[in-house]
């Protein structure tokens, strides 16, 4: 089986290469292709955003697509910036943007609760309009101050609950992969996969 991935961030095309090729063996990714324009996220939620990439890739290369959209939702801001997590800050945000406006807010909430969650909704569109998707979550803390330099995105200020402390961004990427979010939606989305490959 043969799928494209509507992701053309590098970090978590990579992220999701590797989760998916574990899951489904002899699974062939290919990369988005360069010459497809970016799709406006417009949807009010992660799986309609999903959903948006997918359709878009499908009819740009005819090949079952795979995307995601991913939230991080903080309980002290009213869940925010959810849908929006990439670009809270402002169309074009960096991820140090996004970062920097996260910390900003709850240091206006002194004392407030830190709780967050990370959730994503992986999604497989086909030619023939049928659809798989998962949904994996995990439960965190916003820490004080940024630590660590590798993942991406809010990675350097989320803490997950089932890790020693650490940030995402202070983990391996094999130790992020096995608690995290969008580990747990692909390894999801990649048994359905495997299953349909069977049928």
């Amino acid at each position: 089986m043969e799928v494209v991935l509507a992701s053309a961030n590098p970090h978590k095309a990579a992220e999701i290469h590797a989760i998916l090729a574990a899951a489904v063996p002899g699974l062939v990714v290919h990369p988005r292709p360069a010459d497809v324009p970016d799709v406006e996220e417009d949807a009010p939620d992660l799986v309609g955003n999903a959903r948006l990439k997918a359709v878009a890739l499908v009819e740009a290369t005819g090949l079952p697509a795979v995307a995601d959209d991913t939230g991080l939702e903080v309980d002290a801001l009213g869940g925010a910036p959810g849908v929006i997590s990439a670009r809270w800050a402002g169309e074009g945000a960096t991820y140090a943007d996004n970062v920097a406006k996260l910390l900003a807010e709850l240091a206006r909430r002194d004392g407030a609760a830190r709780a967050a969650r990370f959730r994503t909704v992986a999604l497989c569109r086909f030619p023939d309009g049928r659809e798989l998707a998962a949904e994996g979550a995990c439960t965190g803390t916003v820490p004080l101050e940024p630590a660590g330099a590798g993942g991406f995105g809010y990675d350097p200020v989320f803490v997950p609950d089932e890790g020693d402390g650490r940030t995402f961004a202070q983990m391996s990427a094999e130790e992020k992969h096995d608690v995290s979010h969008r580990g747990r939606a692909f390894r999801a989305l990649g048994e359905r996969l495997a299953g349909f490959c069977r049928e």
